[in-house]
C-alpha cells in the first residue's frame, strides 16, 4: 500500500488489549489513514490472520480489497517503515536504532508481565477487566450472556497466570520492578519528551501499550503510578494520540555520545531483570525443561518457557550481528556492566 492509497489500514484490536493501543498509537503519530474496529465484533470484517493474536492489521491493495491480516507488532511497526519513512519512528543511527529496538523488546516481553499480573492477580482489576472486556465484542449483548462471556475471560485469563509468570513467588519480583521503571520514566521525563529525544521512537511506543493497560485501565497500578508518578501518567495519556505532535525530518534524536548519561539506570533494570529472564528462557528452550528460573534482584523467578520470546532474542541477535563492527563497539561499551551484555 503506497503512503497515498485512498483506503485506510484496518486494525481490529480491543481496548484492553496493550498491543492493540500500541499500534493504534503508532498509526495515529505516523499519521496513516486506518480504520478501528473492535475485533472479532459484528464491524470486523477483516480476514482472519494465521495466528490469531490483537491486533491484526489489514493493508488495501490498489483496488480497495483487503487480502490478508497480519499481526505481530514489531514486525508491523517496521511494514509501516517500509511504507513511508515521513515521521519515522526509527532513529537514523544505527546505535541509537538499536537501544530504541531493546527498549521496546522490553516493553513487549518484560513490562507485559506487571500489565498481565495487575489485572488477574488483584480482585479490584479483575472485577473491572472482567466486566469490561467483553463489551468490545459487543456493546449491546444481553446481561446473561455478558456474566458468561466474562467468566469464561475471567477464568481463562486467570488461568493463565502461572504461565505468564504472576504467581505468588515472583509477586515482588514484577511489582518492584514496575514501581522502578515508573521512578526511572518519570526522571527521564523530567529532561525530554521521549526516551530517545523529542520524537517517539519503537521503545516510546512499546513501553506504553503495557503503560496504557497499567495506567489507564486497571486500578491498582494507576494507583501506584498516581501517586509515585504523576509525571508518567500525564506521558502515558498524552501518548495515545501523537498525530498533533511536530517532526523535524529526521532530526530530534537523542546523539549515540549521550546515551549512557540519559538511559544508564534504564538499560541496568533491563539488565537485571528482562535480560537474565530472556537468557534463561532461551536456555530452557534449548535443553527441553519444563521450567525456566533466573535469580532478578536476588530472588528465584519461575515461569514456564516460551517459544515466541525464545524468536524475540533471536531476532535481537541477529540485528546486533547486522551493526557493524565500530556500532557494534560502540553497542558493547555502552551496555557493559549492565547485564544487557549476557544477551550478546
Amino acid at each position: 500500500m503506497p503512503s497515498h492509497s485512498p483506503y485506510p489500514i484496518k486494525i481490529a484490536g480491543g481496548l484492553g488489549s496493550p498491543y492493540s493501543i500500541k499500534m493504534r498509537a503508532v498509526l495515529r503519530y505516523r499519521r496513516f489513514p486506518h480504520q478501528w474496529v473492535y475485533r472479532n465484533s459484528s464491524f470486523d470484517d477483516l480476514p482472519t490472520p494465521s495466528v490469531l493474536l490483537l491486533p491484526a492489521l489489514s493493508f488495501p491493495d490498489a483496488d480497495g480489497s483487503y487480502p490478508d491480516a497480519m499481526v505481530d507488532s514489531s514486525p508491523l511497526i517496521m511494514r509501516l517503515e517500509e511504507l513511508e519513512h515521513d515521521r519515522s519512528v526509527v532513529p537514523v543511527d544505527p546505535v541509537v536504532a538499536f537501544i530504541d529496538y531493546l527498549l521496546e523488546d522490553f516493553g513487549d516481553e518484560w513490562v507485559t508481565k506487571a500489565m498481565y499480573h495487575y489485572r488477574w492477580f488483584y480482585e479490584l482489576d479483575v472485577a473491572k477487566a472482567q466486566v469490561l472486556l467483553p463489551l468490545d465484542l459487543d456493546q449491546q449483548v444481553p446481561s446473561e450472556r455478558l456474566e458468561q462471556f466474562s467468566d469464561y475471560i475471567t477464568d481463562r485469563q486467570k488461568g493463565r497466570m502461572a504461565l505468564v509468570g504472576s504467581t505468588e513467588a515472583n509477586r515482588p519480583i514484577i511489582e518492584e520492578s514496575y514501581e522502578r521503571l515508573l521512578d526511572l520514566l518519570a526522571a527521564r521525563f523530567c529532561e525530554l519528551p521521549f526516551l530517545l529525544g523529542s520524537r517517539p521512537g519503537r521503545g516510546d511506543f512499546g513501553i506504553f501499550g503495557q503503560l496504557s493497560q497499567l495506567i489507564g485501565f486497571d486500578p491498582v497500578p494507576r494507583a501506584i503510578a498516581e501517586e509515585r508518578a504523576p509525571r508518567v501518567v500525564h506521558w502515558t495519556m498524552a501518548m495515545d494520540d501523537l498525530g498533533w505532535l511536530p517532526t523535524m525530518g529526521d532530526g530530534g534524536w537523542i546523539d549515540r555520545a549521550d546515551l549512557g548519561r540519559a538511559l544508564g539506570s534504564v538499560l541496568e533494570e533491563m539488565g537485571a531483570t528482562y535480560a537474565p529472564f530472556m537468557i534463561a528462557n532461551s536456555e530452557a528452550l534449548a535443553t527441553g525443561a519444563s521450567e525456566m528460573v533466573c535469580i532478578i534482584g536476588g530472588r528465584e523467578y519461575r515461569q514456564e518457557p516460551f517459544k515466541y520470546q525464545g524468536k524475540c532474542l533471536e531476532w535481537l541477535r541477529h540485528e546486533y550481528d547486522k551493526l557493524s563492527e565500530p556500532d557494534r563497539v560502540f553497542v558493547e561499551r555502552l551496555i557493559e556492566g549492565t547485564g544487557l551484555e549476557n544477551l550478546f
